[in-house]
């Protein structure tokens, strides 16, 4: 490219020259030649049809190339491109192979694509396959699936060849997919999807991850309807037919062909677990109950304990009233010396009494 534009310049140079020089002898004849604008007419054109030569120089092999594949190009399509900061050959080598496979795509479509960032070489591989597989790809859709992100010769190849999916993905952390069944027992199972690709809902379809998340929300939901869990273990195909009614592959890039379960295996007993955790949770609230009666008969132990000492205390202030009483009694005369004595003869009486029965004894014990 350096080169073309260096004997571009000598050219343009050298004709400048010509020109110059039969403007000068044109001058000194005395008018007698040609005007001089001819030389510079035919100088233009010549330096023009020589930048054009070299530019198509570079093209000869491409363009035999092509002619010899029946996938003609025009030269000035190639000045355009070139012009256009477009790649010629992946153009031209690409429109090859289409034509060859017989497909009809125009160069203004293939240099569309390019310019729009998009691969031609996997938009015009897939094509191919598609055709040679008899799939209905057509160039517009296999255009927009490739500028969308999406790897459209992958598709295309995973339509002729379906793959595999692992369920659940070991890369996310989790080796199965756990559920339990309604005798509680949590059954571990892994599945394998076969899945193709739906290329009519590739772009704005579900990728592989939303497959995944639906079929394994299928086989929990299965596995936890199940009465029991040997009934699983006996059948396991009743999983597969019952997650393939369901119809996961709605508004998904893919077409589940088959799910079939690689492996299932019995877990833990989650029911007898929960109860034994039910079981101590009762527990610990019987325990929080009888803690709570406990502390409110302590409680209203006490407020009889200190009921009773202000009884006490009651007695205690009615009997500092009673001397009072018998003093008043004497002044207003009510009470004689004799009715005192025989009053204290009662007491003494009394306490004799109790002392040989006792009573004294087991008040003072009660009083400490």
């Amino acid at each position: 490219m350096r080169n073309s534009r260096i004997q571009s310049a000598l050219l343009l140079t050298a004709a400048l020259t010509c020109a110059a020089g039969v403007q000068a002898q044109a001058g000194g004849g005395g008018g007698g030649g040609r005007p001089v604008w001819i030389y510079v007419v035919l100088g233009i054109v010549l330096l023009f049809l020589l930048i054009v030569g070299l530019a198509l120089f570079q093209y000869i092999a491409l363009l035999v190339q092509a002619y010899m594949s029946n996938a003609k190009v025009s030269p000035f399509d190639l000045i355009g491109m070139r012009l256009r900061k477009v790649d010629p050959r992946i153009i031209v080598l690409n429109r090859i192979r289409a034509v060859k496979a017989g497909l009809e795509l125009s160069t203004a479509q293939l240099e569309e694509h390019l310019l729009s960032g998009g691969r031609i070489k996997n938009v015009v591989s897939s094509l191919i396959a598609a055709k040679k597989a008899r799939i209905e790809l057509d160039w517009g859709t296999a255009c927009a699936i490739d500028l969308a992100g999406r790897d459209i010769l992958d598709a295309v190849n995973t339509s002729v060849n379906p793959k595999v999916i692992d369920c659940p993905n070991p890369s996310l952390g989790r080796p199965t997919i756990d559920a339990v069944a309604k005798d509680g027992i949590q059954l571990k199972a892994r599945a394998r999807v076969t899945v193709r690709t739906n290329l009519s809902q590739l772009v704005g379809g579900a990728t592989e991850d939303t497959v995944v998340a639906r079929v394994g929300e299928g086989i929990v939901s299965s596995i936890g309807s199940a009465a029991s869990h040997k009934a699983v273990l006996e059948n396991p195909d009743a999983i597969s037919k019952t997650v393939m009614a369901r119809g996961l592959d709605s508004g998904t890039a893919y077409e589940i062909l088959s799910i079939d379960i690689a492996d299932i295996d019995v877990g833990t007993n989650i029911g007898a677990k929960l109860q034994e955790d039910q079981a101590e949770a009762d527990k610990k609230v019987a325990q929080a109950l009888a803690e709570k009666r406990r502390a409110m008969a302590i409680a209203e132990e006490q407020e009889n304990k200190a009921s009773i000492e202000k009884n006490r205390a009651l007695v205690v202030l009615a009997e500092a009233e009673v001397p009072k009483a018998m003093a008043e009694a004497f002044r207003s005369g009510n009470f004689g010396i004799m009715d005192y004595q025989r009053l204290r003869n009662i007491e003494a009486d009394t306490s004799m009494r109790n002392s040989l029965s006792g009573k004294d004894q087991q008040k003072d014990k009660n009083d400490s």
